[in-house]
């Protein structure tokens, strides 16, 4: 309908426009958070996805049978040393309302907890990993004292120096305070620990608006004392963080306080008088960001994805819900654009966020940052701690993360059920130098052998060019000790993973590359013991395949370009080059959901390739497109002969472009050789279609 369209153009004409008023920062966002308060409701509506096709079997993207499946990339809890001395203090926002108390009941149901919102979300599009659901430390309640311990030594041997819990105070009611008061009585808990004073009202929709108030704030003076007075405990324990030897204690919107810079000096003062000493007041810049000097405050904190507008993805999104009416935005756009983000002149502290997805708490209407991985988050906190401090003091190296258990925002570093302890991994990994790669003439064979005859011709391919592998081999359980005998007869070293026969080549494939980048490998060649049954030259097809890449006059020459070309991302067996749309077939919506899935630019049909027979040379970093997105294994067909049309097929028309996508080029063996090949030439071993 023209409305819709002539209304979102409106509102960008009307956004750019504010953007272009030649005021502050401050002023902007003041303005800003005015007019929404006002006239949100003229907002236009987020643009719509793909509505659902009716009857299509084509479901690869989203499993249809259970939410609790480990993913491609899963981390299992491990032990690992820190840095010493750690690089940052880390500081990640903690919410408590995992417990039930009488507000929560008279206002939701008797029992409610967070975790009602978290385990009711749905799936809204493909792709849409809904709902997140706890691992080890499980649909836990805050009443039990053992919860708080476990949570505070599984932070620290991960590198999170603190938490930060939000307060909930109103006029001298507090909600949520159990748990705080149970950490604060129980001193074997070694973390420390600050406040956030959430000082807006409680809403019905937890959006900090003032629609449908359930408990309401009443800032005053003497407000202000009584709240400073209930909270002296907390800023006197010897756990408390500290700034320069001054307890930190944080204000969630100071421009909701009448006066926030009186408030402040009342604060300091009775600090003063009452034994505390001086504070370190910070404010959160989740909705505005004043200069913390203006109204009386030390320092202010980055709070992503709060401030923060990425481009929309709604409209490449492939929709379940045919009514779903949320926003839906890059993850990896915000953590790119705030990474490198140089600080102020006043004292701020980095904010990192390891994604963001509220659907738990606004069905069919969630705001949803697509696209984050631990890599990625991984990679800004790196950036954060290593580059955007690197001028910083030591002692005023703080990074606050949100959040460690934002289960019904998305937010979360504890351990889930779909990738286990991999954002915690992440977390230890970024305050380390990252890992130096092994130089490309080092290469990693990655072979997949179901043929045991066949791995053993593989083998001595390897053997005949003289390279130094590393070798990786997957296969089936029942053929692992066939494999393993193999190898030890070849007098070669072989790294033998098992899986089940499940995704062909791609699936075993993509487990082992992901934590081969992990480990720091830079350069894999991928084989498989490729046979064609339904084709009576499927011999023929496999050792063209494999001469081409690994050749005794190739291999070490393709080596030494990887080596020589750092934007060098794939190489591809000459003739075996495709045009994507001659075999798109029933591969075509399968490959598009995919890469909206991945977060991949849909094809150019003209000039996008795909290499046939899924035998390449890779840089790893290449593919991190695909091994980011964590696809899950039920999500690949169970093994019936197909010969088209499944995941597996479509990732083989993927691994190109997901190259393309991290900027990294392709070229064939006979280009970097110097040799010439006829690209034009039909293919001999499939039929366009």
């Amino acid at each position: 309908m023209p409305f819709p369209s002539l209304h979102q153009a409106l509102h960008q004409l009307l956004r750019q426009a504010f953007r272009a008023l030649p005021i502050s920062d401050a002023r902007r966002d003041r303005w800003r958070n005015r007019l929404l308060e006002r006239f949100g409701g003229l907002l236009p509506p987020p643009p719509r996805g793909h509505a659902p096709e009716a009857g299509t079997a084509a479901r690869i993207v989203r499993p249809l049978h259970r939410a609790d499946e480990p993913a491609i990339g899963h981390v299992p809890y491990t032990r690992a040393a820190l840095p010493s001395p750690l690089p940052a203090t880390l500081v990640a926002f903690y919410l408590p309302q995992f417990h039930a108390f009488a507000e929560n009941d008279a206002w939701w149901g008797k029992g409610f907890t967070e975790w009602r919102n978290v385990t009711r979300a749905l799936p809204q599009f493909e792709g849409h990993a809904q709902p997140r659901l706890p691992a080890d430390l499980g649909f836990y309640d805050l009443r039990n004292p053992q919860v708080m311990r476990d949570q505070a030594r599984l932070a620290a041997e991960y590198g999170i120096g603190a938490f930060c819990f939000y307060y909930y105070w109103f006029s001298g009611r507090t909600l949520m305070e159990d748990p705080l008061r149970q950490w604060l009585a129980d001193d074997g808990i070694d973390l420390p620990f600050c406040l956030c004073w959430a000082n807006e009202n409680w809403t019905r929709r937890w959006d900090g608006r003032d629609g449908e108030i359930l408990i309401g704030q009443q800032h005053s003076a003497a407000d202000d004392l009584a709240f400073i007075a209930h909270v002296a405990p907390y800023l006197r324990d010897r756990r408390a963080l500290k700034v320069d030897g001054r307890p930190m204690l944080l204000v969630y919107r100071p421009h909701l306080l009448p006066d926030p810079r009186a408030t402040a000096q009342r604060w300091r003062q009775w600090c003063r008088d009452n034994g505390v000493g001086e504070l370190h007041l910070a404010y959160v810049q989740g909705f505005e960001r004043p200069d913390p000097r203006d109204i009386g405050f030390d320092a202010a904190i980055e709070f992503p994805p709060n401030m923060s507008n990425p481009r929309s993805l709604a409209t490449e999104q492939w929709l379940i819900n045919p009514d779903f009416a949320g926003d839906v935005r890059d993850w990896r756009e915000l953590a790119r654009e705030a990474a490198a983000r140089p600080l102020p002149g006043y004292t701020l502290y980095p904010g990192v966020n390891p994604g963001w997805d509220n659907e738990p708490r606004r069905p069919g209407g969630g705001r949803i940052f697509l696209h984050a991985s631990p890599r990625g988050y991984r990679d800004w906190l790196h950036a954060t701690v290593h580059e955007r401090l690197a001028a910083v003091p030591a002692g005023r190296r703080l990074v606050f993360i949100n959040a460690w258990n934002e289960w019904a925002e998305g937010a979360v570093l504890e351990p889930d059920a779909r990738l286990g302890h991999a954002w915690l991994d992440a977390t230890r990994q970024a305050l380390a130098p990252l890992p130096t790669r092994p130089a490309a003439a080092r290469p990693c064979a990655v072979i997949h052998a179901w043929y045991p005859d066949v791995f053993d011709e593989l083998l001595q391919a390897l053997q005949r060019n003289g390279l130094a592998w590393r070798i990786v081999v997957t296969t089936s359980p029942e053929r692992r000790d066939e494999i393993e005998r193999i190898a030890r007869a070849r007098g070669l070293q072989a790294e033998v993973h098992a899986f089940a026969n499940h995704g062909r080549d791609i699936l075993p494939f993509l487990h082992v590359a992901g934590r081969l980048l992990d480990e720091g490998e830079d350069l894999v060649l991928k084989l498989h013991t490729k046979r064609s049954t339904h084709r009576a030259d499927g011999e023929q097809w496999r050792n063209e395949l494999v001469a081409r890449l690994l050749a005794p006059d190739r291999a070490a020459a393709i080596a030494q370009a990887f080596a020589a070309e750092p934007g060098l991302g794939l190489v591809a067996p000459e003739g075996h080059v495709q045009p994507l749309h001659f075999y798109w077939g029933a591969n075509e919506r399968n490959v598009r959901v995919l890469l909206s899935r991945l977060g991949i630019a849909q094809p150019n049909l003209e000039h996008d390739t795909f290499i046939a027979g899924s035998m390449f040379w890779a840089r790893l970093p290449a593919l991190r497109p695909l091994l980011d997105g964590h696809l899950q294994p039920s999500q690949f067909e169970a093994e019936a002969g197909q010969v088209d049309g499944t995941l597996a097929h479509a990732i083989e028309r993927v691994f190109a472009l997901a190259a393309r996508e991290a900027g990294f080029r392709q070229a064939t063996a006979a280009e970097l050789l110097g040799l010439s090949a006829d690209a034009s030439a039909p293919y001999a071993y499939a039929r366009r279609r």
